[in-house]
């Protein structure tokens, strides 16, 4: 019985292809377990994301994992072969805890595929999808992730867009960003990624202001905020601490002279703005003002790019500590009898050895 996974991710294909294998959290143990009935695999963990779809499972030596097998997450027939990898054995285990790590990830080193691969094994394994060799297979990586963690700086400096909007904001405000408000102008995806980072850092207060009504109750409901019409969106500002402007719109949004007059009603309170708008919707002469902190996407992406080749020097380590987690896991999963084939060579081995020393004194 062998270790397989078998797979796409933003790596090897676009998104308009991985989306088609897409599985929802709510539908994975039925999809997961209709694949199992249909190619007679002994277990299974299906693991979908925003950019990967894999199937990790169990094969005995009569059957091989093929692309084929991504086929049946698919309701129309499609050749996924050109853009899917297969992995067995060892480098099928070696690709799950660099998956777990966060080493295989668009964001060198980010946390969340963690939270996503262990949700996805745990729904699996309390349906009854699993057994000895994915069970241990899993668990071994967790405990690899953790290891990584700990042992390396892989993880430190943010290394997306919105993370460094967080970080920036937390400079700001001393590491606590649970009291402040946050205003987003424009709601697009870019926007929202912002929103979301600040929220798992404890901001409460959030509003959304957009061309588009409809989609700023949307947003703003989601966080438990408020909508602010568009027109209505300058006045709004003298409440926020943080304001994320995001739109599609060519030319400028916020004045110098606008922002001015903003702060002297706000009594010089710190203000952060992030522009992360392609062209610019705000003026740069902004930043000279007091107590006005404003940064664009170059910015950002200067310090993403920073970051990220501090992670990288941290890959050597992380990829030692990988390599003997797969040495250890692999040895456990051997079939007993070549344990024993194994443990008996030594022990003849070593007494043959012994004997030779003897015989040569």
């Amino acid at each position: 019985m062998n270790l397989f996974v078998v797979g796409m991710s933003h790596k090897t294909a676009p998104v308009q292809l991985r989306e088609q294998l897409a599985v929802p959290s709510s539908d994975l143990v039925r999809r997961a377990s209709h694949v199992r009935l249909r190619e007679d695999l002994h277990e299974i963990v299906l693991l979908s994301t925003c950019n990967r779809v894999e199937i990790y499972g169990t094969f005995s030596h009569r059957s091989r994992p093929t692309s084929s097998l991504l086929a049946s997450l698919c309701p129309e027939p499609s050749d996924f072969k050109p853009h899917a990898y297969v992995h067995e054995d060892h480098e099928a285990a070696r690709h799950l805890f660099r998956v777990a790590s966060g080493l295989d990830s668009m964001v060198l080193g980010e946390t969340e595929i963690t939270g996503q691969v262990k949700k996805s094994y745990e729904l699996a394994r309390g349906a009854g999808l699993t057994g000895g060799v994915l069970n241990r297979a899993f668990q071994s990586a967790f405990q690899i992730a953790k290891e990584v963690r700990t042992r390396t700086a892989i993880g430190r400096g943010a290394a997306s867009v919105g993370a460094v909007a967080v970080e920036l904001a937390e400079r700001i405000f001393r590491n606590d960003l649970s009291m402040q408000s946050v205003m987003i102008i424009g709601a697009g995806k870019m926007g929202e990624a912002c929103v979301r980072h600040l929220v798992r850092k404890g901001v409460r207060s959030i509003s959304v202001s957009n061309r588009s009504w409809g989609r700023a109750v949307e947003l703003a409901g989601e966080f438990g905020g408020r909508a602010v019409p568009f027109e209505q969106r300058l006045p709004a500002m003298a409440d926020a601490d943080i304001v994320l402007v995001s739109t599609g719109l060519p030319g400028t949004l916020l004045q110098r002279a606008e922002v001015e007059e903003l702060m002297a009603i706000r009594r010089n309170r710190p203000l952060a703005l992030i522009d992360i708008s392609v062209p610019r919707n705000i003026d740069p002469q902004v930043q000279e003002l007091d107590n006005v902190y404003l940064y664009n996407i170059g910015d950002l992406n200067e310090i993403v790019c920073e970051n990220v080749r501090h992670r990288e020097q941290e890959l050597a380590l992380c990829d030692r500590i990988i390599d003997n987690g797969v040495a250890a896991v692999m040895a456990k999963l051997r079939p007993r009898s070549e344990r024993a084939y194994g443990a008996t060579r030594q022990v003849r081995f070593n007494w043959a050895s012994e004997s030779t020393a003897v015989v040569g004194a």
